[in-house]
């Protein structure tokens, strides 16, 4: 059920269906529009003509096409709402746009699609609403449709915006991790050295008493068993952890059935954010993986910055690494 944003070209994309942020007409225009026929090259007059014997398209309605030489099966062309000031029903349009897309893209068998941010360009929504709007109806279908992977495309990471006062206190922290070159040495990074300071004392003691057989005989909880026991301790169940991490369900269970699974850092990251871990808790979290939660790298920052604030919703951290040019969890 994952809902990705990635920085990418929505006409080079080779998923099942590719969304064209549409004029009611469904005609060539610009923008995301324009890129589409493009792309089409030579087959753009064939595409025309599909989009025209199925014009007009109403707003907040979608019709299906080939997709004419490009990468995906089909194109999906959607009418999104001119912004008036928001009083205009302007987010049910926007809302009805993604729904009625998804819906023809599944009845199509369609298990991957790619929007842009529809309305966002010369029709004028204001992008963070844009966002929000398409991350709600994005999640809202995929309550219901696992299978489905959607893709939001972005051309520019600063389309995404995060809200004035999430900008200015993220900046921050990253600037006081991660960048002591600025001369913002603040009392976050002082505790943030000491913390680094007492973890590495503890982890490495001057005068080891085991040997190395014993060492192996009292290895840690491995990262399946520590998983599966803090879900029961905090009584949780698999469905809600793997939907609040924004995982696959195919992944979650071969982490069920595989005692040994050994994860990629972010994939513990998530299931931290889904278990509403606090910072201590993540690194040993991490720890039991391999990892560990570092002051040098933006992405572990970032996530820090929202675990310390108690902020888990995985959604708007995936948006901030996105902004930051990181991987999303």
């Amino acid at each position: 059920m994952p809902f990705h944003l990635i920085h990418a070209d929505i006409t080079k994309l080779d998923t099942d269906a590719i969304v064209n942020a549409a004029n009611s007409q469904l005609l060539a225009g610009s923008g995301v529009c324009g890129a589409i026929f493009r792309a089409a090259g030579t087959r753009a007059e064939e595409l025309q003509r599909e989009c025209l014997a199925k014009a007009p398209c109403p707003t907040g309605h979608s019709v299906l096409t080939g997709s004419y030489g490009l990468p995906a099966r089909y194109i999906i062309h959607t009418v999104g709402p001119i912004w008036q000031g928001g009083d205009q029903g302007e987010e049910a349009l926007l809302a009805s746009c993604y729904r009625s897309a998804l819906t023809l893209a599944w009845e199509a068998h369609c298990r991957s699609i790619a929007f842009p941010l529809i309305s966002s360009g010369i029709f004028g929504y204001p992008r963070r609403a844009a966002l929000l709007t398409a991350r709600e109806a994005i999640t809202q279908f995929l309550e219901d449709h696992e299978e489905m992977e959607v893709y939001l495309a972005l051309l520019d990471r600063s389309a995404v915006e995060l809200g004035e006062k999430l900008e200015k206190g993220l900046e921050h922290f990253v600037d006081t991790y991660c960048r002591p070159d600025s001369r913002k040495r603040g009392q976050t990074e002082i505790v943030v050295e000491a913390f680094q300071v007492l973890s590495l004392e503890h982890a490495l003691p001057s005068a080891p008493s085991r040997s190395l057989e014993d060492d192996v005989k009292h290895l840690t909880e491995s990262f399946s068993r520590q998983l599966f026991r803090l879900i029961d301790q905090k009584h949780y169940d698999d469905v809600e952890v793997y939907k609040r991490a924004n995982m696959d369900r195919k992944l979650f269970s071969k982490i069920r059935s595989n005692p040994g699974y050994q994860p990629k850092k972010k994939t513990v990251l998530a299931l931290a954010v889904a278990l509403r871990l606090t910072v201590e808790e993540t690194q040993e979290f991490l720890e039991s993986a391999g990892y560990a939660l570092s002051s040098s790298r933006e992405m572990d920052v970032i996530v820090r910055y929202f675990l310390e604030k108690g902020q888990y919703d995985i959604y708007t951290i995936n948006a901030a690494l996105f902004r930051y040019g990181q991987p999303e969890l």
